[in-house]
């Protein structure tokens, strides 16, 4: 039953990983935001580096989707966190089961995954480069190296649900960003254009909006992003003591994946569009303030279960204090009400009224007379 439902999973991360990518596709192709145009001027040029890490990043994205949902519809999947109450010692035979589980997905979801590899490869066969005779080799060997980067990030995602949040928040956010991006440009007037991963130019071509090689409002959208999203996704899992670990560090998923497409792409910087080449510049401080997010919400969790245990404590060191205290005075009670019963039930002693002669005593000893003076006895009682 073990194995049958272990096959059952591989085989969703399978299907799910492969569907993803697809769908992707699918919608980058239909808006024009991934397109392989032939590269005869900067336009061309720009598009293609574009649609190198659009390419790289919806594979990696697929895959990451495709374990994660794999992984949450199993039946009963091994414990990669401890729940609020699970036991906190495993023994290592689940922590090596958990291991397989979690590599077991990630690998299926890769498999899956390859699928966008013949889905990228095949129009890019209209992208006629001067520097290679096979740009569609080129596609496909950026979509391989995009699943070897989401098998990587689905383990992690299948080990903390927080990353899991992070990064499938993170794909809705930049497919949201490129679809109004995409509406922009078609009601400016200049159609449909290849939309650039996690770029939106909100203004008009103005130095006033740039800082150097930055564009200003382009990186509040970017860093702002990250943050949002890795402190949102992180919360949930902080509240929980045993989780705030993988809370904290998952943050940097989503941001981390768009940094490695945006290397890959263009490890030198050449070619991108000034849009772009900010969007470069700014990928690895997105993935600072992505942590940035998480790691604050962690902490602010902390503090808040911090400060609640404190009044509870003083409570019930108040509370025993008072228990203690009343059960001594109740002591202190119990002991004088018996001694004075004791006192008043004891019998009194009668003693000898005037003129009587008390007990005689035993032979050696004095008695007293009733005048009170001494008189020795004699052995024979004379």
């Amino acid at each position: 039953m073990a194995v049958r439902g272990w096959g059952r999973s591989v085989a969703t991360a399978t299907g799910i990983a492969a569907g993803a990518g697809a769908a992707q596709l699918g919608l980058g192709y239909g808006l024009g935001i991934v397109a392989w145009l032939p590269s005869v001027d900067g336009g061309g040029e720009a598009s293609w580096v574009a649609s190198l890490a659009w390419a790289t990043w919806i594979t990696a994205t697929s895959v990451v989707m495709g374990a994660v949902v794999a992984d949450r519809l199993a039946p009963s999947p091994p414990n990669s966190e401890p729940s609020a109450g699970a036991d906190p010692d495993r023994t290592p035979d689940s922590l090596l089961t958990a291991s397989l589980w979690r590599l077991a997905l990630a690998a299926a979801a890769a498999i899956g995954g390859m699928l966008t590899v013949a889905l990228i490869a095949v129009p890019a066969r209209s992208a006629t480069r001067a520097d290679t005779f096979s740009p569609q080799t080129i596609a496909a060997g950026y979509a391989m190296v995009g699943a070897v980067v989401g098998l990587l990030m689905a383990i992690w995602a299948v080990a903390s649900r927080a990353a899991a949040a992070n990064a499938i928040a993170t794909v809705g956010w930049l497919w949201l960003l490129a679809v109004v991006a995409v509406i922009d440009s078609v009601i400016s007037g200049t159609g449909l254009t290849s939309a650039q991963l996690g770029v939106w130019q909100i203004t008009a071509d103005s130095e006033q909006y740039w800082f150097r090689n930055i564009y200003l409002p382009g990186a509040a959208l970017s860093l702002g992003s990250a943050f949002i999203i890795g402190a949102v996704s992180a919360w949930p899992a902080a509240r929980d003591a045993r989780r705030r670990v993988g809370a904290a560090i998952s943050g940097g998923v989503g941001p981390v994946l768009i940094a490695a497409a945006y290397f890959l792409a263009a490890p030198r910087l050449v070619g991108p569009r000034a849009e772009q080449l900010s969007a470069h510049l700014l990928a690895p401080y997105a993935v600072i303030a992505g942590l940035a997010g998480s790691v604050l919400v962690t902490a602010i969790a902390q503090r808040l279960e911090m400060s609640r245990r404190q009044p509870a404590t003083a409570t019930d060191r108040d509370h025993d204090g008072a228990s203690a205290a009343d059960a001594s005075a109740d002591g202190r009670d119990d002991a004088s009400g018996s001694g004075s019963a004791e006192g008043r039930d004891a019998p009194v002693p009668e003693q000898p009224t005037s003129g009587q002669v008390a007990d005689a005593p035993a032979r050696g000893t004095a008695s007293v007379t009733g005048g009170g003076r001494p008189k020795p006895t004699t052995p024979d009682g004379s």
